[in-house]
């Protein structure tokens, strides 16, 4: 790291002058004049006012981002020059790697050193590898009738609005805009209330790189507000959005009420973790486990929540799960050492303890953890938590909680391990662990996951697509499979 110790961190937290305003056609905008306080979850301070967005922001983006797909020249660029111009940003985010890095672990509480190492990594390869895929794409030419010429073209879809949550604040952010971009596509970033600052860094590297202006916008604000008239804007030709299944459910609403934009979801889950006794390693498996569910606070939506463990393993399993559970270094994102920071706000603790108090009021058995730590700094921490003896029907077993808290179900065997994975109204992802290859490929199959671990957790590459099934979402960010939600095939039908 080029950063390395607590002192450089919390000097450069002092130095730490965050942006404000929206971007909107290539200036820093104050809007309308209201704003709202970005406060950090390390320690409670106000880190900065940001301009509050509404619907006249959201309009000026619109119209901004509507300019610059049907007169500049963006979308008219040869392939080639738009990936160098996204391969010059990837530069930019790594030579500010530090500095964005702070931005995510003060704003939402990621751990300085996961930010720096995983956020930045992912982000920085996001768009290098979009730039370098941008005219490797070809057209179809299908064979037809010999007095005829059929093209099959893959075009821009027009404008898209970006909806992103906060729990990786830039790296999903480029899972939407780097495949929009590269497609020829102007976006319009709503990135969320708790995580502004990194968006508006990541803007103003964009302009930096060589992007026109009105390409990327960035607009402030809150999801009802913001969100809505993003949501609602009849210019809007694409929403992609990752977050709750509740505000989902209100963008495919947005859409019917508006101009039937197309909607891509990427929302919440369930996912169950299924370990079998003859796993290739039982240590490796429980460490995995508890990496998944503590790591970035378990505020992810394909953190392995739900562990399913066989009846004749499940203790030991679960004892080594516990005993990591307790040596983890839960304290200030920015130092080095730090294994799990803090929880984004005050609100969503009171809602993961929430969930902590119901697990105890079904029955749930408390192997570690539970309770807010570390009052003392006026952060938002919260203990590691381990539950077993989960009910299946349990608000535990089914409810995202979105926090460091595990649900450990036993079984006892194959069938009735696929029908626990598959009881929720979630299918995002899953993690199966053993060694029969046999059972590694019928089980992957009956899972209704969009994305299977096996031996593993939370692995993968750009050449992946990742996307749910059920009430998980639709449509798929990484991949060459992105580019479908940003594009539009059109036929011409030539007559010889």
């Amino acid at each position: 790291m080029t950063v390395s110790t607590h002192d450089d961190w919390l000097r450069r937290a002092e130095e730490f002058q965050p942006p404000s305003t929206h971007l909107i056609d290539g200036a820093e905008e104050a809007g309308g004049g209201s704003t709202f306080a970005v406060v950090s979850p390390r320690d409670g301070r106000v880190l900065t006012e940001a301009a509050d967005g509404g619907a006249a922001e959201i309009d000026a983006a619109v119209a901004a981002a509507r300019r610059a797909f049907d007169h500049g020249p963006w979308p008219r660029l040869a392939p080639a020059d738009r990936g160098r111009t996204l391969v010059r940003l990837a530069d930019l985010l790594d030579a500010h790697r530090a500095e964005l890095a702070l931005t995510v672990s003060l704003e939402m509480g990621k751990p300085v050193r996961e930010a720096y190492d995983i956020e930045l990594r992912a982000v920085t390869s996001t768009f290098r590898w979009y730039g370098q895929l941008a005219d490797k794409l070809t057209d179809e030419s299908p064979h037809t009738a010999p007095d005829a010429l059929a093209l099959v073209t893959r075009e821009p879809a027009g404008v898209v609005g970006a909806v992103v949550p906060w729990n990786f604040p830039l790296t999903l952010a480029g899972w939407k805009i780097a495949p929009a971009l590269a497609a020829g596509c102007t976006v319009v970033l709503k990135p969320s209330e708790n995580s502004p600052l990194s968006a508006l860094l990541l803007g103003r590297l964009a302009l930096e790189a060589g992007l026109p202006p009105g390409v990327l916008n960035v607009v402030n604000g809150d999801g009802p507000v913001a969100g809505r008239a993003l949501g609602l804007h009849p210019d809007v030709d694409v929403l992609a959005f990752t977050g709750s299944t509740a505000v989902g459910r209100h963008f495919l609403r947005y859409s019917a009420d508006s101009n039937l934009k197309r909607v891509w979801l990427e929302l919440g889950g369930k996912s169950p973790n299924i370990v079998l006794p003859d796993a290739p390693d039982l240590d490796k498996a429980a460490a995995t486990a508890a990496w998944g569910i503590f790591f970035n606070q378990g505020e992810m939506c394909t953190a392995p929540s739900r562990l399913l463990v066989h009846s004749s393993v499940a203790e030991q399993v679960t004892e080594a799960i516990v005993g990591r559970a307790r040596a983890l270094r839960v304290g200030d994102p920015l130092d080095p050492v730090t294994e799990m920071g803090a929880l984004v706000g005050e609100d969503h603790l009171t809602r993961v303890l929430g969930h902590v108090g119901a697990a105890a009021e079904d029955g749930a058995r408390l192997r570690t953890g539970g309770s807010r730590i570390l009052t003392e700094t006026g952060g938002v921490y919260l203990e590691p938590t381990v539950f077993d003896r989960v009910a299946p029907d349990s608000r535990l077993a089914r409810e995202e909680v979105f926090g460091p808290v595990l649900s450990v179900l036993a079984f006892d065997d194959v069938e009735e391990a696929v029908a626990l994975a598959n009881a929720t109204e979630y299918g995002l992802a899953a993690g199966l662990w053993t060694s029969d290859l046999s059972t590694a490929h019928r089980v992957s199959r009956a899972l209704r996951a969009g994305t299977v671990w096996v031996n593993c957790y939370e692995e993968g590459d750009l050449t992946v697509p990742f996307g749910g099934m059920k009430q998980s979402g639709n449509g798929r960010d990484k991949s060459v499979h992105a580019l479908e939600k940003y594009t539009e095939l059109k036929t011409t039908w030539i007559q010889l």
